[in-house]
């Protein structure tokens, strides 16, 4: 068996008209193991993520730079023929809002069938038996009944349980969940979340989960990945990222957590916004939200910092 990682992506760049997206960004997942893919709303970790199956808005968004290896091969050669062999058979996705990535006038059955038609060349009794067992594996009913219903007729989480039934469909080698607790309760949340991980622990698959809540990766993640404005900023094992977090950034993210603050305060928030493309400094892209910051930091890019299981990228990283 091949020691090459499951997913290897190597120095990828992402290009709007605005400018830069993503620069420089490298990841590695391997079997089995679950990466969480943290930051803000606009650090570029949904259209990370879109690359990597080839789904982002061509010609609005492109593929720059860099290379993205899953098992051996470069993605970003492929053509749509081959893309569609790999979505939602080798690599799958849970996308973040459920209502708008199910088809509305198709049956859940249906479109669970439809992954298992085209992947799997099941039909008739096989798929509708196979159907069935796929939404009993993620606490539906695999009843006739529940296979014609329709997405409006689902709540929130039972629409999310369908993605995932639809996801694992193949036992795909990736996942990729984006955000796939948005917009739910807080119990549904953790139903969802623990779903998720005990199916990648029984399938094997390698993992990517992006989310902007650093409580919920320090639960179930191997590994963390922080994202700031288009670049990693630091990344390490869990227990080395969360004890010691180096980068000023991180650590920010980590004070927000409600868990790290008495009941009743009110919860600390990072002063000023991510710049979008366009406007970043050509240095740290944090400079100007950072009470640590030197001269240096806006005019050049920080060197990476390796240490065993943790890594930063930062001029005057926190002890």
């Amino acid at each position: 068996m091949s020691d090459a990682p499951l997913l290897d992506i190597r120095d990828l760049g992402l290009k709007a008209v605005a400018g830069p997206l993503v620069e420089g960004f490298n990841l590695t997942v391997e079997r089995g193991e679950m990466v969480g893919l943290v930051g803000e709303s606009g650090c570029g970790k949904t259209v990370t993520a879109l690359s990597i199956l080839g789904l982002l808005p061509h010609p609005a968004v492109q593929v720059s730079a860099g290379r993205i290896l899953f098992r051996g091969t470069d993605l970003t050669t492929l053509d749509e023929p081959a893309m569609n062999g790999l979505r939602g058979n080798r690599i799958a996705m849970i996308f973040q809002e459920p209502m708008t990535s199910l088809n509305p006038i198709m049956t859940i059955g249906d479109q669970i069938g439809e992954v298992l038609a085209l992947h799997r060349r099941l039909d008739g009794a096989a798929c509708a038996r196979e159907t069935a067992r796929l939404l009993d594996m993620v606490g539906l009913p695999g009843t006739s009944a529940q296979q014609g219903r329709y997405p409006f007729q689902l709540s929130g989480g039972q629409r999310q349980r369908v993605m995932i039934a639809m996801a694992l469909a193949c036992e795909p080698d990736l996942l990729i969940a984006d955000e796939p607790t948005t917009a739910l309760d807080v119990t549904v949340q953790a139903q969802i979340l623990e779903l998720i991980k005990e199916m990648q622990e029984r399938l094997g698959m390698g993992c990517i989960l992006v989310t902007h809540d650093l409580g919920v990766v320090a639960d179930i993640c191997d590994r963390a990945v922080v994202m700031y404005a288009g670049r990693i900023i630091e990344s390490g094992k869990i227990n080395a990222l969360f004890g010691a977090p180096m980068h000023r950034y991180t650590r920010a993210l980590l004070d927000t957590i409600p868990g790290a603050n008495p009941p009743g305060q009110d919860l600390p928030a990072i002063p000023g916004s991510v710049p979008p493309p366009g406007e970043r400094p050509s240095g740290c892209a944090f400079t100007g939200r950072c009470s640590a910051a030197l001269d240096r930091c806006g005019t050049d890019l920080p060197p990476a910092i390796n240490r065993a299981d943790h890594h930063v990228f930062c001029w005057n990283p926190a002890s």
